[in-house]
């Protein structure tokens, strides 16, 4: 099973740490495509700062964020699980993990990157500042530059397994699962009230860091979705399966509180 996560916009910057080699990030087979990105980052923030925060959307309230780009070279790491914060891996809450859910989610779990394609829990690497639908100069759309090139670091990684995917719109469009939608799953999260259905961010995201949360700690490896499905029922959700379609099969997931 392979579980694929957002990121989060916010980034917790490490104090201190080893700087960045590319060469000891899972998937080396990613290793040129990430460098080119990251060439593409500094140079721009390396610059005028007002250009590179128009070209980022950074908020003229936090040049700091260019500066962290500038020195992705030299920035100190850490493992990609403590760098990345907010509703999602709050509810995960990584550092807590049992001993073995750990060892799981290193294995299980990789994080959808504009800068690194994909990134292994456990990978080092450093704070970063770079949506998903941003065009670098000299790059072109981020979107456009992964899709060219995560196709095959996903399926790497994947094997013969089941894929889950968690990721937002945003970074669902670095790759689509066509040719393995037999084996994906795709997860919605609906906040029920009154009988009427919709979707929420918070709830969205908070509920799915604990589904892989728990999904690690009960050491289930579902190899199907109706699999999957099983197993987030036996966990105690709602869920709902959808017929098949182009990107796997959607699985609803209901719930009326937080």
């Amino acid at each position: 099973m392979l579980i694929l996560l957002p990121p989060s916009e916010g980034k917790s910057a490490p104090r201190r740490g080893a700087p960045l080699d590319l060469s000891s990030l899972s998937l080396p087979s990613l290793t040129s495509a990430r460098s080119t990105v990251i060439e593409a980052l500094v140079t721009l923030c390396s610059g005028d700062p007002a250009v590179a925060m128009d070209v980022l959307g950074v908020p003229k309230t936090q040049p700091e964020l260019v500066a962290l780009n500038a020195s992705l070279h030299e920035a100190a790491t850490a493992r990609a699980d403590t760098i990345y914060t907010g509703v999602l891996y709050d509810a995960l809450d990584a550092s807590t993990l049992s001993t073995a859910a750990k060892r799981r989610a290193a294995s299980r779990v990789m994080v959808t990157s504009s800068v690194f394609g994909l990134v292994g829990m456990g990978d080092r690497i450093p704070a970063y500042r770079l949506s998903g639908d941003t065009t670098l100069p000299g790059l072109g759309g981020v979107q456009a530059h992964w899709r060219r090139h995560l196709g095959d670091g996903v399926l790497e990684a994947l094997g013969n397994g089941l894929l889950v995917d968690l990721r937002s719109g945003t970074y669902a469009a670095f790759w689509r699962p066509d040719e393995v939608a037999a084996r994906t799953a795709t997860v919605r999260v609906l906040h029920e009230v009154g009988g009427a259905r919709k979707v929420v961010s918070h709830f969205n995201k908070a509920t799915k860091g604990r589904i892989v949360r728990a999904l690690m700690e009960s050491g289930a490896a579902p190899r199907t979705p109706a699999a999957l499905a099983d197993a987030l029922r036996d966990l105690g959700w709602t869920v709902e399966t959808s017929a098949p379609g182009k990107t796997g099969v959607q699985l609803d997931v209901v719930v009326g509180e937080l």
